[in-house]
């Protein structure tokens, strides 16, 4: 079997060939993913499924199952390792649940902005992170997506961090957000997407982690009138196979599936780079409180995460020179 990354080097030449002439069976190939089928995630999905199916010429399909329909991310990679599922979209904060060195690309202020993101998510360091999936994960990664800067939503005000202090503070059920939020002195609780409106309008919860497009699709505003923009982390995603899968896909199925897979991928990471600050605009234009804050007022938070995180992961130094690189062409 071929490296991924020479399968990602010759997926053109591999787009170019005859699929019809080879002998592998045709495959309806299942794809799993929490974002419900309104979030552009989804809809990436579903154009991977279109254009396997036109550039097989119906020889391979794919169903996309959003909004968790085979279970919780947790479920899904269960389903991976045993090849009941054949791919996915997952958040990297699942991905790191099992592979700890992951995690360190939810390092606070690991970059400044969405567009430094965008730049690591496609550098060799990030990628060569793919390499511990197969033994440590059972899964094949394909490519980085990604959602928008993490910035924090709350119902009461916040004018510096210190305000969020004893809040129940929604956020993705792993361990790189959590030590964050608990080093700032929160309570972090977990809770799944489209349990947060409900969640705030209630009380269960004071405030949110989240990102700019998410705020805006699922209207948090109205329930959270209190925005501090932070951009203290990135969120991305990755494309991944089965392990399982993949082996029994010949050389020619897998370049092309992973050719088709990561110009979908790529798209997602450039639609949310071009986007955010027309999203951050629209947000300054509702009728909401929006303040201000940088790494400087989260540096006991941060430090706090990084005497963590610098004992289970070893990317970090590499991922800082690739950004530091990207700044410094």
């Amino acid at each position: 079997m071929i490296s991924l990354r020479n399968l990602l080097t010759t997926a053109g030449v591999a787009s170019c060939m005859t699929l019809l002439s080879l002998p592998a069976l045709a495959q309806d190939f299942r794809l799993g993913l929490i974002t419900p089928p309104s979030h552009y995630w989804t809809q990436a999905a579903e154009r991977f499924a279109d254009e396997v199916e036109t550039t097989t010429e119906g020889r391979h399909s794919v169903t996309v199952f959003p909004a968790a329909q085979l279970g919780n991310e947790a479920q899904m990679v269960q389903q991976l390792q045993t090849g009941a599922l054949d791919m996915a979209f997952l958040t990297v904060a699942e991905v790191s649940n099992r592979v700890p060195e992951f995690g360190a690309l939810y390092a606070p202020y690991l970059v400044d902005n969405i567009d430094e993101a965008a730049a690591l998510l496609q550098s060799d360091a990030a990628l060569a992170m793919f390499d511990l999936l197969p033994q440590q994960a059972g899964l094949v990664g394909i490519g980085y997506g990604m959602a928008g800067m993490r910035q924090m939503m709350s119902r009461t005000p916040v004018d510096t961090p210190a305000d969020l202090q004893g809040k129940k503070l929604r956020i993705t059920p792993f361990d790189p957000i959590r030590d964050f939020y608990s080093a700032l002195n929160t309570a972090p609780t977990p809770l799944p997407l489209p349990a947060v409106y409900d969640a705030l309008a209630n009380r269960q919860i004071d405030a949110i982690d989240m990102d700019f497009d998410s705020i805006l699709i699922f209207r948090f505003y109205e329930r959270a009138e209190h925005l501090l923009i932070s951009n203290h982390m990135m969120f991305p995603m990755v494309g991944v196979v089965s392990a399982r899968v993949w082996r029994n896909l010949d050389e020619a199925d897998q370049a092309q599936l992973a050719s088709l897979m990561k110009t979908q991928l790529d798209d997602v990471v450039e639609t949310f780079r071009l986007q955010e600050r027309d999203q951050e605009a629209q947000l300054r234009a509702l009728d909401i409180t929006i303040t201000e804050a940088d790494r400087e007022a989260f540096a006991d938070s941060v430090a706090a995460w990084e005497a963590i995180w610098s004992e289970k992961t070893s990317s970090l130094g590499a991922l800082r020179d690739a950004v530091e690189s990207n700044r410094n062409p």
